[in-house]
């Protein structure tokens, strides 16, 4: 079988792809075939050595994979042979390892999916399960009615309007280009701005008549994130899930203190925090699958390639053109 491994940390030449044996289910184990592989930042992550949970080299990049079960180990019950399955790296001990024809996990880590599930929208639900979990445990006790979402265009941030847009949410998001902000509405985005030549604050502010948003999801960090705080409505949140530009300069505690009559909230996120508590992590996933069977959500599939062009499709997501999720078939 065919498996993608890194030897050394660099570039997306780095990607190598090599034929190995297929791997035996043992005792409690089940072996995975992939249907449909994700790729995503903690892949480019782990690829260039600086991702914070970094497996030992030599490793097989790969978070996230569909597929159905080809195998069953002894003693393993609740699984037949052709069953859908999705598959995330969040519930292995090691992170990575998806990038790869067959896979054989603990039987504890699959997860079951309906008969009828489209195998490439499954593999995209990682970043849905992320957005639900911002959504659903950082807003507060005060049910946010309007979101701000930075990079609405992005993996998580098409997740985010999606499934804000279905709890009813009013959802602003920024982008980056024309093309950006017409995708961004065609997953349910109200109000689209681009960055690039608008201010979101202002914008923001111009939308809700001065009120500000509830939520705000940020990715950016930077100066941005001073003006996501500024944006938000009494009682809002900040949920930085990323710093991609970086820390603010400026003194965040001076600034929240600054608009202290809003009781404002900055939260830190990350799906980490749930590396303690699996069956939390693992209801969020659960409920984004039932989400994805009622026809909710849609995931959007912005590029396929095979396997052996993994090399490609690290570039195309680093060069953040892309509209959609890129995805590599066995």
């Amino acid at each position: 079988m065919k498996t993608v491994m890194i030897h050394r940390t660099g570039g997306p030449e780095v990607l190598e792809t090599v034929e190995v044996p297929v791997p035996v289910p043992g005792p409690g184990e089940v072996l995975v075939r992939a249907a449909a592989i994700g790729v995503g930042w903690p892949d480019v992550l782990i690829r260039t050595g600086v991702y914070k949970w970094m497996p030992s080299l030599p490793a097989s990049p790969g978070s996230d994979m569909s597929g159905v079960i080809a195998k069953i180990g002894a003693g393993v019950e609740g699984f037949a042979v052709g069953d859908k399955v999705l598959v995330t790296a969040r519930d292995l001990k090691q992170r990575g390892g998806c990038y790869t024809e067959y896979l054989v996990v603990p039987a504890a880590v699959p997860y079951r999916l309906p008969a009828e599930t489209d195998l490439d929208a499954a593999a995209c639900l990682p970043n849905y399960q992320v957005a639900w979990a911002m959504l659903q445990e950082s807003a507060g006790p005060r049910k946010p009615a309007s979101i701000f979402i930075a990079g609405a265009a992005g993996g998580v941030g098409n997740a985010a309007v999606q499934l804000a847009r279905h709890a009813g949410m009013v959802v602003i998001g920024s982008v980056s280009s024309p093309a950006k902000a017409d995708f961004a509405r065609q997953q349910g985005a109200h109000h689209v701005i681009n960055y690039r030549t608008e201010s979101p604050l202002q914008r923001v502010l111009d939308i809700t008549e001065g009120r500000g948003v509830d939520l705000v999801l940020d990715h950016v960090g930077g100066p941005g994130l001073i003006d996501c705080l500024k944006m938000l409505a009494s009682w809002g949140c900040v949920v930085s899930y990323n710093a991609m530009a970086g820390v603010p300069e400026a003194n965040v505690f001076a600034e929240m203190r600054a608009l202290l009559a809003k009781s404002l909230t900055l939260r830190c996120f990350s799906m980490h925090s749930y590396d303690g508590d699996p069956p939390r992590r693992r209801r969020f996933m659960t409920d984004v699958i039932g989400l994805l069977a009622g026809g909710a959500i849609r995931p959007a599939i912005g590029l396929t390639l095979p396997l052996t062009e993994v090399a490609e499709a690290h570039r195309r997501i680093e060069q953040s053109v892309v509209l959609g999720k890129i995805l590599l078939k066995p």
